[in-house]
């Protein structure tokens, strides 16, 4: 018999989650979003290539996919009128395990028609300020909380002069790889001297993370415009940005932001575009392409993890002592 039945989390840390899944509900209802509930199993799958679903077999023929998350059934929702909707709910990642990744995880996701993704950065810093002020006012036992007052503001390239030295948007690739060689970066064998989104995220991880979000949550926006996925861009040429957004606390990333792209023939360019790159075939997500050519709103779009929200509050290391049973020992 195996003697790992009892929780990884405390049952004092399940009952303060109980009670904070029940107060984000509360706020999100009261900040004028209702919640809906759409399938976490789908004939559509991710379509970013660096995100691997769980394959379902459905029938000789098809596969279906747990989802990675509620995207693309949420702007279903909002191309047939739904508004500010958000959802509190569990996703599937394919091979994510670490301290700070489960396979199944609780995905906070939402979406407000009409907000860029700068209304969005006031509306993430008034949710986890809020959210940690309830854990602080809930808590029984003793821990480290989130500094939450006055979250900071940087753009990609500033976050890179800052903690790497150089802005780099406007920077050739070959320039980027020396900059990673003068800092004594080690690059894997199969990152190539032209896989510039490669030598980016590989500076990101190695020089600018590090140093994000320890005396208060730091948000990186306006970010390379490669690196758009379902976001818009803004501006031509090299110094092109994604209008996107990522929150850091203490070096974690907490959320992305998006404000959402809304053409359907851009995103089947993109989708080609990522195929053609990673030699890999991502069938189209028809349902979503056709909500979009049905005229999906302009709107901005968010995904924060909340087992990492509440592991952040409570000062844990490891997102196995804020949920019951990790993979492990599911």
């Amino acid at each position: 018999m195996p003697d790992d039945f009892r929780p990884s989390a405390t049952l004092d840390v399940l009952r303060l989650r109980a009670k904070l899944l029940a107060f984000t509900r509360q706020f999100f209802d009261e900040s004028g979003y209702w919640e809906v509930d759409t399938p976490i199993l789908s004939h559509e799958r991710v379509i970013d290539p660096n995100i691997e679903p769980f394959v379902v077999p459905w029938s000789a023929s098809e596969r279906l996919f747990l989802q990675t998350s509620p995207e693309f059934a949420m702007k279903r929702l909002l191309a047939a009128g739904s508004e500010s909707i958000y959802q509190l709910g569990k996703v599937f990642r394919h091979g994510e395990l670490g301290r700070l990744h489960n396979p199944e995880f609780t995905m906070l996701e939402w979406y407000r028609v009409g907000d860029t993704h700068y209304e969005q950065m006031d509306f993430v810093e008034k949710f986890v300020t809020a959210f940690t002020s309830e854990v602080e006012r809930l808590a029984t036992t003793p821990h480290s909380p989130l500094p939450t007052p006055h979250f900071e503001r940087l753009t990609y390239d500033q976050a890179f002069e800052r903690h790497a030295g150089s802005k780099v948007l406007s920077r050739p690739t070959h320039e980027i790889v020396a900059l990673a060689r003068r800092l004594g970066v080690s690059a894997p064998e199969s990152l190539l001297p032209e896989d510039r989104d490669g030598w980016l995220n590989l500076l990101l991880a190695e020089r600018v993370e590090p140093h994000l979000g320890h005396d208060r949550p730091t948000f990186v926006f306006d970010y390379p415009a490669s690196q758009a996925a379902l976001a818009r861009v803004r501006g031509e040429g090299q110094t092109a940005v994604a209008e996107r957004f990522e929150l850091y606390v203490h070096s974690i990333e907490l959320c992305n932001g998006y404000h959402e792209l809304t053409d359907a023939a851009a995103l089947r360019a993109r989708i080609r575009h990522d195929a053609s790159a990673s030699e890999r075939h991502i069938p189209e997500p028809v349902r979503l392409l056709a909500a979009m050519e049905s005229g999906l709103p302009s709107c901005s779009g968010v995904a924060l993890g909340f087992d990492r929200l509440l592991m952040l509050s409570l000062g844990h290391d490891s997102v196995r002592q804020v949920i019951p049973f990790p993979f492990e020992i599911a």
